[in-house]
This record gives C-alpha cells, structure tokens and sequence, in this order.
C-alpha cells in the first residue's frame, strides 16, 4: 500500500469518525429539544366555556410534560384571519391545534401547505387528511342530556337553547336538547334560537329574553362569551341555566342549576399526549360519552332527585348502547 493511499483511507476513517460523532451528538440534542406545539384558540381563553376548557386543557399538559412540550398560543382570532395565523403556528411548530370547529376549513387549507407538520381539529366531524386528525366533540349526545334535565326542573314546562353560529354540529346540538326533554316530557315547550356569532352578548341576551316571555324557566346554551348575556337576563328575570362544556358547580352561581362536560380541553390533552408518546396519527376520532366523564357528562348542582339521577344514567347508558341514536355532525 503506498503512503499517500493510506493517508486517503486514514483520512476517511477519521472523517467518517466525525460524521458519526456529529449524527449522535445531533440525535441527542434533538432528544433533548422540546416538542413545539402551536394551538388557536378562535375566541377568549377567559370565556367560562368551549375556549376556556381549551386553555384549561393546555396548561394541565404544561404542567404534566414541564420542559418536554414548549406551547405558544394565539386567541381572540376572527375567521376571516385564522388562516394566516395557523400559517404564523405552522412555520415555527411540530403539532398545530385548531382550537375549535370553526377552525377546520382554515386547517385543512394550511395543512397542504406543510405537510411536515401534524394538525389537529378540535370539534369537527370530518375524514383525516394525511397529516390532520379531527376530534368530533359528539355535543349532540350530552345536549340531549341536557335537556332532559332541563325538562325536569323547569317549573313552568318551558325550557330554551341559544347557539351561536347556525352551522351543524351547534343545530344539531339544539334539537337533540329538544328530542331530550320530550323524551322525558312529551308536552314540553321547547325555544331554540341562533344568534349568528358565539361572543355577541347582547344578542344572546335579546334571545334568551324572548324565550323567557314565552315561558322558558331553563336555558341551555353552545355560545363563548355570549353566555354572559344569557347570563343577564337570567338574573333580571329569575330564571335558571345550564351552564356548558365546564363543570363549576364549585362556583355555587345562583343562576345554574347544573353544567355538562364537553371535554374540550381534554381533547387538546389527547392531542398532545399522543406527541409526546409518538403515537400522533391522522384520525377521525369520536369523543363524547363513549370516552369517559372528562369527554362528557353532566353535574347537577342543586335540586338533583333521585328520579333525576337515575334518568342520567338510563339516557347516557341508552345512547352509549345506541339504543337513543342522535345526530351526528
């Protein structure tokens, strides 16, 4: 072997060396980095409701993975400009989470523009797409429940239902509260109402206003912040409400007799559990009952029977049986 031919494989061994020496020390820098999660919260993280359960669910996982996941947020985003701001989330992290159902169209345009990134909808019904999973809420199933208790402690047979914006999964949600309380209370007046936007609060007020000049004593709701205008006229009038998505019984406020659990927050926890784990995969998935009392349920905060009790569990063990079928969407 001549000197200058073992010089060149001497060189190469070293070089390869090196080459492997930096692959490890990258590998476990990159161990070491956090997972980079981005999540659009469309409204106010200090709602009492959908947005707030979401925030809630964010920082449960702050605190369970510490240093693991380093989270950015963006709120109070309007539709017209959530585009842009999932593209500001997807350049800068590895799973992005639109917050809420309002989200998905704006998701599944900017998921083709990174395919690198993972995408999760909060909300929707809707196919995956290779690198967008959706969470379907399931509302429908625990609206039903809602109004079933709804129907029960309404003292003058009247109960009503404001959503927000008139899109399916909030009027499905509305007429599955009404099909509850017939189920209990075939003659019940059933009023829902749509204000056309989730944070409009004197339109929330106005519709729960009407409804309690037709008689509704109990009100139920899919809305953000617009719930303090239902709020409003529940106070001037001396009606009661169920409250959504978050149970605060603890609050003991005087205007809600009882709250559902829509398990928003629990979603965003799923999501970023399954980062951490490496399972992350594009899935349709459906929460609702079937996933347990953080995914859905309801709690009664005063004035719950025995004969209230035992119709929560019979109508939540005949819709996870299919027995009670819903809509779905």
């Amino acid at each position: 072997m001549t000197q200058n031919r073992r010089r060149v494989l001497q060189a190469g061994v070293l070089s390869a060396a090196l080459i492997a020496g930096a692959s490890a020390f990258t590998l476990a820098k990159a161990a070491d980095e956090p997972i980079k999660i981005g999540i659009l919260i469309p409204g106010s993280k200090a709602d009492h409701g959908w947005m707030e359960s979401g925030y809630n669910g964010m920082k449960e996982a702050e605190k369970r993975y510490g240093k693991k996941i380093k989270v950015t947020y963006i709120e109070n985003v309007k539709f017209a400009d959530m585009e842009q701001a999932l593209v500001t989330l997807a350049m800068k992290n590895d799973l992005v989470i639109g917050g809420a159902g309002q989200t998905q169209a704006s998701v599944l345009k900017v998921a083709k523009r990174f395919p690198k990134v993972k995408f999760s909808i909060v909300g929707p019904t809707g196919q995956p797409t290779e690198n967008v999973a959706q969470y379907d809420v399931l509302q429908a199933q625990i609206g039903y429940i809602a109004g079933a208790v709804a129907a029960m402690m309404s003292k003058n047979g009247a109960v009503s239902y404001v959503g927000g914006l008139e899109i399916p999964a909030i009027v499905n949600t509305g007429k599955e509260f009404c099909n509850g309380a017939k189920n209990v209370k075939p003659d019940v007046k059933c009023i829902e109402s749509y204000t056309g936007d989730f944070d409009d609060v004197a339109k929330a007020k106005e519709a729960t206003l009407a409804a309690i000049a037709q008689g509704a004593d109990v009100h139920y709701n899919i809305l953000n912040l617009g719930v303090r205008g239902m709020e409003q006229a529940a106070r001037e009038k001396g009606t009661k409400m169920i409250g959504s998505y978050t149970n605060y019984c603890g609050e003991k406020n005087p205007l809600y007799i009882a709250y559902t659990t829509s398990g928003i927050g629990y979603m965003y926890e799923y999501a970023i559990d399954q980062m951490v784990a490496g399972t992350w995969h594009p899935e349709y998935k459906p929460f609702g009952l079937v996933m347990g009392p953080r995914s859905a349920g309801i709690s009664v905060c005063t004035g719950e029977t025995p004969e209230i009790k035992s119709k929560i569990k019979e109508l939540e063990e005949d819709l996870l049986s299919g027995k009670i079928k819903v809509r779905v969407g």
